[in-house]
């Protein structure tokens, strides 16, 4: 399967290894695409399992509604229930990294039947983030959500510098200027900034707690995700669940493939 639909908007899906392996959804970030992933698959696809990484809703190009409210938390959930039932999957195993954890969390938390297992990279729980707002240095991190609220400025000055901010946060060049590239694309950075820009509409919806076994991996030297978040997500599981700190930027599909998938087998051959 390399693409599928849902209320008239169409996403991309590399579809990838064994048809008749544990199926895995890989979801990514911003300002990222389905190829965050691309030397995770191999490794995981020699575990035997399937991969199904979608570009997302604003970063398929048949899939970038205008309206900010198309991005709210349910409607991304629901893309990813969507993709799940046109690969004819009653379950998955789900793995998000920065924005794609946020919509993993909330897909395991209301609608645990359709997630097998949980492995979410960088991003803590959505009611640990909050909290960890409050208590910590994470407010001054998370600054740029509250940039990102406003109309067209964050286009203009984002757009020309976006490569240099990735590489300085540690995104090799490479993958940096190819997502630059992606987000030049006409009503990309539009559609990407509009994840954050419906954060309040997103915040509505509840932030259940997690009943399916779950693996976190964050990186100590992540710019934009502290320690305090990173803690506070563990009361927020209450199924089996195991915390891993490595000494990694917040891009951890691109920089460290092997221990992300390492950690993925491990959580999906563990009950």
């Amino acid at each position: 399967m390399q693409q599928y639909e849902r209320a008239g908007l169409t996403f991309d899906v590399r579809d990838r290894g064994p048809e008749d392996g544990e199926p895995v959804i890989l979801l990514h970030g911003f300002p990222q695409d389905s190829t965050c992933w691309r030397a995770v698959e191999p490794l995981l696809h020699a575990g035997g399992l399937r991969t199904l990484a979608p570009d997302q809703r604003g970063y398929s190009p048949g899939a970038r509604p205008r309206r900010r409210s198309a991005y709210r938390g349910r409607e991304l959930v629901d893309d990813v229930l969507a993709l799940l039932d046109a690969a004819g999957l009653e379950s998955a195993h789900v793995v998000g990294h920065d924005w794609g954890g946020f919509v993993a969390w909330q897909l395991a938390g209301l609608h645990p039947h359709r997630v097998r297992s949980l492995t979410v990279l960088s991003t803590p729980h959505p009611r640990a983030l909050v909290a960890a707002m409050k208590r910590s240095t994470q407010g001054r991190k998370s600054w740029y959500m509250v940039f990102f609220q406003l109309p067209l400025l964050p286009e203009l000055l984002i757009r020309p510098r976006l490569a240099a901010v990735l590489q300085r946060t540690g995104l090799p060049a490479e993958l940096a200027a190819h997502n630059a590239a992606r987000m030049s694309e006409p009503g990309a950075l539009k559609a990407a900034l509009n994840w954050y820009r419906a954060i309040p509409l997103s915040l509505r919806t509840p932030q259940p707690r997690i009943h399916v076994p779950t693996t976190y991996l964050w990186g100590t030297q992540d710019a934009f995700l502290g320690r305090t978040a990173a803690m506070l997500t563990a009361p927020y599981v209450r199924a089996p669940y195991t915390f891993t700190e490595l000494k990694a930027p917040h891009w951890l599909p691109e920089t460290h493939p092997a221990e992300v998938s390492s950690s993925i087998l491990a959580r999906v051959s563990t009950p």
